[in-house]
């Protein structure tokens, strides 16, 4: 990838990006290995041409499809619960790819991130854009919202980007021994939510935080 693309001028600079981690950390965020791997990653990248220029304001955009680019504030939230409740990041699920952007952080904090998404173009520019990040620990596959990836399971975390009315049981199902899942739940009202398997019981403890807003966690496949 062309460097000064990567790096990107005015609004998508280095400089601008340290404005954003700045407000994260003003925002609570404190875990110092999120905030790096969120300062180096060119969010810019994620966007088509005519967003690129809002890429590091902490908002939410659209990606086409109905689909948007989390918040980068719920990226860096979501990222660090899921690093300070699970036990080992050797296999993580990630649910709905979107643009590729929450892939890209979780990639260069665990060990193997497999994830899944059912709007199939919007995997395809996922795939070219992990290519040019040379984020080769990345494994994804298109599947229906909700089914996860059992074939590649079980999973010490599950991260999933749109919210069911309830959780899932077949994300439930794929945790591994004291796994979590980060995941928002809701329909009007939508709260972030962890589910811990207790050791490899078919127990789970639930605890609900904040509210949240996202795109709701659908079937189906689009090609």
């Amino acid at each position: 990838m062309d460097r000064l693309k990567r790096e990107g001028l005015g609004m998508t600079s280095q400089r601008t990006r340290n404005r954003l981690i700045q407000r994260l950390r003003e925002e609570g965020i404190s875990n110092e290995a999120v905030l790096d791997v969120m300062a180096s990653t060119p969010r810019h990248l994620f966007l088509d041409e005519a967003l690129a220029i809002r890429a590091y304001e902490d908002t939410s955009l659209p990606i086409g499809y109905g689909q948007t680019i989390s918040q980068p504030y719920i990226v860096a939230r979501m990222t660090e619960l899921l690093l300070s409740r699970a036990k080992s990041l050797h296999r993580v699920l990630e649910v709905g790819t979107g643009s590729g952007y929450q892939a890209a952080i979780l990639a260069r904090l665990v060990d193997r991130l497999y994830s899944v998404e059912r709007i199939g173009p919007l995997l395809e520019k996922a795939r070219q854009r992990f290519r040019e990040l040379g984020l080769y620990n990345v494994e994804t596959s298109i599947s229906s919202g909700g089914f996860g990836w059992p074939e590649k399971g079980p999973y010490d975390a599950i991260l999933a980007a749109a919210a069911p009315a309830s959780v899932p049981s077949d994300l439930k199902e794929q945790l591994g021994p004291d796994g979590v899942l980060v995941i928002p739940v809701g329909n009007e009202r939508q709260f972030l939510t962890i589910i811990t398997r207790r050791g490899d019981s078919q127990q789970f403890d639930v605890e609900r935080l904040e509210p949240v807003h996202f795109v709701p966690l659908l079937g189906g496949v689009v090609r």
